[in-house]
């Protein structure tokens, strides 16, 4: 018989299905399975905690609205995210978009404990990929959640283009700081949330209060800082809030888009103290950062990529973190929907939707180090006289692939390929051409070289 839980949760997916694509629902709720509603938490068990980061990010308006519509007001949500499937290890993730929108001045606790710091929780040291674009900002960060606002790293200014992980990083000091002192007031917010809130204040004569309330904050988080850019009163009231933390000994985080000596239209008193501590960029990730990110998400949520699929992401999606998560959700959701294997073409055809996609120029010279590579062979004996068998056969596929995937004159490849006469590469073309027909061994090894040599 289906328990009350189940008939609340059938509910909620056909409000669910209702207002989403066929494909958005199928690939992100309708796998959800419902555990639990005591004391107003419901539990919903994911796949992983990737599926509960998108739907964070994604969905949380419309799944927290449909919650609480069919279970109640005051409704919280958590996810269980299944590790083994075997022996039923899972971990436990409440959802920060529930609180997402309230308004902390308004609610402003008595007591630490009930502090709602606005924190992402998802944002984490742990889910922090370390590189070297990113080294200087994540070593300060780590400083100053051990002793926050008792380091020379205030405030820290954190700067870089959109997607390279300065708001991630800034969660990740917060949360970092909440769990070393649990009642340590720590606050998340944006810029624009914060101009709102000022707006809000001067209508309704409350100044006096939004005052008191920031000068409570341990810990100040302001994301976007350069959105203040021609706003007068949110800045000076900034200003004023900016020095009593600073000589209260209470640790700000600022980032930006740019750093301080480029923002427009931020009053000069500002910028000076925006640069009283360290100013530190993150860099666009290069491409072994956006490797090692792709492997972390991959170990997290349990998704699995041949070599040649991550070497191609991670060659083409330069700019952003945030892209690179993209592309995984959406491979993700390709393969489930179209019961279809991850591989290259897949990955290029998703990827090509969000970058443009830079068509690599191959030389002979990249066919030859492929092809000797593979075959671990030196280059010098493909293009020697040496006539073994392993030389031989990639010496003719050496000679099929320049030609497929090359300019080069078959004159040309004959040249290159150790002065090899015209007849000569004609003989090893048709001889490969031959062997692929019955040999899926011989056509895999091509796949495999060609993916190496074009991504």
């Amino acid at each position: 018989m289906t328990t009350e839980l189940q008939q609340k949760w059938a509910q909620c997916q056909t409000i669910l299905a209702d207002n989403l694509t066929s494909s958005a629902y199928q690939t992100w709720f309708a796998p959800i399975i419902p555990l639990q509603f005591e004391n107003g938490i419901l539990v919903l068990q994911v796949k992983s905690q990737f599926v509960a980061e998108y739907i964070e990010e994604n969905y949380i308006q419309l799944l927290s609205a449909t919650i609480i519509r069919v279970f109640g007001q005051g409704t919280h949500l958590e996810y269980r995210v299944l590790i083994d499937s075997v022996s039923g290890a899972a971990t436990m993730l409440p959802s920060a978009g529930a609180q997402a929108h309230t308004n902390p001045i308004n609610n402003a606790p008595k007591q630490p404990d009930s502090f709602d710091s606005q924190l992402n929780t998802f944002y984490t040291f742990d889910s922090f990929v370390a590189g070297e674009p990113n080294k200087l900002a994540r070593t300060a960060g780590i400083a100053i959640a051990k002793q926050p606002g008792y380091t020379a790293f205030n405030p820290l200014f954190v700067y870089g283009g959109s997607g390279v992980g300065k708001t991630h990083l800034a969660n990740a000091i917060g949360n970092q700081v909440k769990t070393f002192n649990p009642h340590a007031r720590v606050l998340y917010v944006s810029a624009n949330t914060f101009k709102l809130q000022y707006q809000d204040a001067a209508k309704t004569n409350r100044i006096p209060d939004f005052l008191n309330f920031y000068q409570t904050v341990d810990v100040l988080i302001v994301d976007d800082i350069q959105y203040f850019a021609g706003l007068k009163g949110t800045q000076d009231t900034f200003f004023h809030i900016f020095n009593y933390l600073q000589q209260s000994r209470k640790q700000l985080i600022l980032t930006s888009d740019r750093p301080p000596i480029e923002l427009k239209d931020i009053e000069e008193r500002l910028l000076t103290r925006f640069k009283w501590g360290l100013s530190a960029e993150i860099k666009h990730p290069d491409y072994q950062l956006r490797k090692n990110i792709l492997l972390s998400k991959m170990r997290r949520d349990g998704i699995s990529l041949t070599d040649d699929v991550v070497d191609f992401i991670a060659s083409n999606v330069r700019n952003s973190v945030r892209d690179l998560e993209g592309i995984l959700a959406s491979l993700l959701a390709h393969s489930t929907l179209t019961d279809r294997e991850i591989d290259v073409k897949l990955a290029e055809q998703v990827v090509s939707h969000i970058v443009a996609i830079q068509p690599r120029k191959i030389t002979v010279g990249d066919v030859i180090g492929a092809v000797a590579e593979h075959y671990s062979v030196p280059e010098k004996a493909l293009l020697s006289a040496n006539r073994s068998r392993e030389v031989s056969n990639a010496r003719h596929l050496a000679i099929y692939l320049t030609k497929e995937l090359t300019d080069s004159s078959l004159t040309e490849i004959g040249f290159k390929m150790g002065k090899r006469t015209h007849a000569t590469v004609l003989h090893s073309i048709a001889l490969v051409k031959e062997k692929l027909e019955f040999d899926p061994v011989l056509r895999q090894t091509v796949s495999q070289i060609e993916s190496a040599l074009r991504y």
